[in-house]
Formats: C-alpha cells, structure tokens, sequence
C-alpha cells in the first residue's frame, strides 16, 4: 500500500471530483503572484492550480512526485513546466520568488523531521525577499474514528464505469496522525475491474508547532490566516 501516493485509480476519481480549484484558494495563493517572477508549486498534481497561473501568464513550474498525476497535466497544459521528483532530491537551476503548497497537502509529511528538512530544503530555494506560502492541516480537520470502510465517494467515468472510493479514519493521539486508507474499485456494472489500495496519511498540527518548524528553517517573517 503505497502512503500519500496518487495512483491511477486515486488519479482517476481526484480528476472527476475535482476539476477545478476552489475559486476562494486559488485566489488566495494568486495574490501573491507576480508578473516576471519566478514561481514554483510544490506538489502540484495534475495542475488545478498550475494550470490557472498559466493561463494568466505567470512564470510558473510544478513538482510532485506522482507520475499518474503529471500525465493528467501534460495532457491538459502539454507547455507545463513540471518535474517528477522528491522536492529532496530536485536540484533546481534556479531560486524561486514565490514558491507555494496548496490544499493543505504539506501535512502529508507526517514524519516531521522530514517535513523540517522540505522546510529547510524550501528555503534555500527561494529568492532574498522570496515567500513560501502554504496550508496545514490542523486539529480543527481531524475525522470522527470509523469502525470499518465505508463508501466516501464515487463517480462514473467516460467510459461508462463506476469508481468508487471506500476509506476509514482513524486518529492516532501520540504521533498526531490521522490514518484514512483507502480502497479504490473500478467496476462495470457489478463486475470488479480493478483496485488499488492507497494509504494516505496527515499530520495534524497544533498551535504554535508549524512556527516553529519555520523559525528552525531560517525563516524570519511568519504571518498566520485562519480560513474561519
């Protein structure tokens, strides 16, 4: 079971649920785009946000690690600059003046010394008067405890079948995680047709905790909004 890893089903369903980025969001992280700057999202998927600064002719690369999810984006925007790789390892030829994780998804790193080195490795990555510009995911998101899978979300393809998403929650207090495994089923009628087992987990934060993994990365200037 692979964690935090888009496969061809998950892919799949993500494109049919999710077209499109909340107008709200993408505005958010639109505001701090200039023209002839250089900017980078990280983990960008299959380009619901990349796409948006394209078309408005901002300077823009993506990364992300799922190759499922970069063939959706080469197929909506084949000019998309964007790389498969671990932001770890990606050993960029340029330094960024705007880099930016949407939707949360920096909370996938549930090992935190890992997610202090990203912080670390992002840093390094940007511009003097660079920003980075993200979301986390807090305790105000954590999911009531399920007993067993249930049926959280479904769509029919273009083909005519039925992709169904079964998950369960569950929350661990020690390590601040929330577990939600997922099995996704491709069916034709009532035949199976595929599945695949996905294992996706977050981190949870606290008050004051991402601020501190900021002020550790080398980051002076922290601001802090509340989507409430």
């Amino acid at each position: 079971m692979k964690q935090n890893y888009y496969g061809s089903l998950c892919t799949e369903l993500y494109e049919l649920l999710h077209k499109e980025a909340p107008r709200e969001e993408l505005d958010f992280y639109l505001s701090y785009a200039e023209k002839d700057k250089k900017i980078l999202e990280v983990m960008c998927g299959s380009g619901r946000f990349l796409v948006p600064f394209m078309d408005r002719g901002f300077d823009i690369c993506g990364i992300d690690l799922s190759a499922h999810m970069l063939e959706r984006l080469k197929k909506k925007a084949p000019s998309a600059k964007a790389v498969q790789a671990d932001i770890l390892e990606y050993d960029s030829p340029d330094w960024f003046d705007y880099i930016f994780i949407s939707s949360g998804s920096i909370s996938l790193f549930t090992d935190t010394k890992l997610c202090r080195r990203i912080l670390k490795k992002l840093k390094e990555m940007l511009t003097p008067e660079g920003r980075l510009v993200f979301a986390i995911e807090t305790m105000a998101d954590r999911c009531p405890d399920d007993d067993g899978y249930k049926i959280t979300a479904s769509a029919e393809t273009k083909e005519g079948l039925t992709l169904v998403l079964k998950s369960r929650n569950h929350y661990d207090e020690q390590s601040q995680t929330q577990f939600s495994p997922g099995i996704y089923e491709l069916y034709d009628g009532a035949r199976l047709l595929q599945r695949e087992h996905m294992d996706f987990q977050t981190h949870l934060y606290r008050p004051g905790e991402m601020e501190q993994f900021l002020v550790e990365a080398g980051f002076k200037e922290i601001n802090i909004y509340s989507s409430s």
